[in-house]
């Protein structure tokens, strides 16, 4: 009885077909990362603002988000919105699902990140005559980024072995490709662990970059105070 493959292992997991799925996998985390950071940090400001509306038109759809599986609100973005005439491609319903629900989490890291900061130094700011624009731009956000960092990039690392979720609604990133050379060849342990070790491959070059940034942005922090 066939229990595992050594060669199998080996020649899977160098598989051209496969490692595409790893860049595909590599892409979607990026791109939906920045879409998802530039809408997190506006809904963030949304729900530090004065205006009622926006703060709980922000607080909303947190809320909703948060509090729905992503498996969920991808199934319905892909095979529930078309029955309104409202089609995307594969790509475009991944993309856009991770996104929005990425976007929810980083929100609520980057208003604590702002929260955070003194409100002394903002009000500094002020009296010597910035604007709100310039006292966030240069003086809150600055300090927020070091804390916000962090979390950011455990969210990073998160959200690179959640894109495996946009398997379901056959977008052929690294889980779904495993599991379409699996239909095929039949190797199903050997082709899970390849897959398994890309992932970990991933996250581990992830974890580096994010102890330089970490360290980066903690030292200018400390210099600060030096001074």
């Amino acid at each position: 009885m066939h229990i595992w493959s050594w060669q199998g292992f080996y020649e899977y997991l160098f598989n051209p077909f496969l490692l595409q799925g790893a860049l595909t996998t590599l892409w979607l985390t990026a791109a939906s990362l920045v879409c998802g950071l530039a809408l997190g940090i506006l809904l963030a400001l949304m729900r530090l603002s004065a205006n009622p509306v926006l703060s709980w038109a922000a607080a909303g759809y947190c809320w909703i988000f948060r509090g729905t599986p992503l498996l969920v609100q991808l199934l319905i973005i892909y095979t529930g919105l078309p029955l309104f005439g409202i089609r995307f491609s594969v790509t475009q319903a991944a993309l856009l699902g991770l996104a929005l629900n990425e976007a929810a989490y980083l929100s609520e890291i980057v208003r604590a990140g702002i929260l955070a900061v003194n409100k002394g130094q903002k009000e500094a700011g002020t009296a010597l005559g910035l604007t709100k624009v310039q006292v966030f731009r240069t003086i809150t956000w600055p300090q927020a980024l070091r804390i916000i960092i962090p979390p950011l990039g455990n969210s990073v690392n998160g959200l690179l072995k959640t894109t495996s979720v946009a398997s379901v609604i056959s977008m052929e990133e690294l889980l779904r490709r495993t599991q379409i050379l699996i239909q095929e060849r039949f190797m199903v342990l050997e082709l899970f662990i390849a897959a398994a070790v890309w992932y970990l491959v991933m996250t581990t070059c992830w974890e580096l970059v994010q102890r330089r940034l970490e360290a980066r942005y903690g030292r200018a922090y400390a210099a600060d105070h030096r001074r």
